[in-house]
């Protein structure tokens, strides 16, 4: 076999086929891929609706509701079941991006737990946002940083350096101030939505 030559007609023909093929074979993949993907997602959905509302329950059908929060707009999804509502929410000012929470409220709206389903804060300091406002049954360390069991209706569910009541992660105001927004709007969007 005679060896291309090097001109740009060739050259532009050999990267247009190698990129074609590279585009295909990645297409082919995600396609594979994307059942588990969504099973996966699915199921850690599921996991983290269980774990905010306590133990198993029975989801009924999710509502999205688009808000404006701060001139932006924002999907919560409700989440209702029989132990009560969850909402997952959005605050896009974290430290590293989008802070994406699920809390779970009961009839009354007291926060029976949460979870963060996504988050790109710092390694070792924002990152604890996971366990820091949790209740010491779930992992939580400081008594002033828990939000478990409180009514965002009534407790100041701001960090104490703006006048609330909940101690903020040590070193990392703004995540503490993101995810705090998050749980209230969560709150709002399920009392607007009871």
């Amino acid at each position: 076999m005679q060896k291309l030559k090097s001109n740009m007609p060739n050259m532009v023909c050999v990267l247009t086929v190698v990129a074609v093929l590279c585009g295909g074979i990645l297409a082919y993949i995600y396609d594979l891929t994307d059942a588990p993907r969504k099973a996966a997602a699915e199921n850690a959905l599921n996991a983290g609706i269980e774990q905010v509302m306590g133990g198993k329950c029975t989801v009924a059908d999710k509502k999205e509701v688009k808000r404006t929060v701060d001139g932006k707009q924002l999907t919560y999804i409700i989440y209702p079941t029989d132990k009560g509502t969850a909402v997952q929410s959005t605050d896009p000012n974290g430290f590293g991006g989008n802070l994406t929470v699920l809390v779970g409220f009961n009839e009354a709206g007291d926060i029976l737990g949460y979870t963060i389903l996504e988050t790109a804060e710092t390694p070792g300091l924002g990152a604890k946002a996971d366990t820091w406002f949790q209740s010491a049954e779930n992992g939580g360390t400081n008594p002033k940083a828990s939000i478990i069991g409180k009514n965002p209706e009534t407790a100041n569910l701001k960090v104490s350096k703006d006048g609330g009541d909940i101690d903020a992660i040590t070193a990392s105001t703004i995540t503490s101030r993101s995810f705090l927004r998050a749980v209230q709007q969560a709150y709002n969007t399920y009392k607007e939505n009871k």
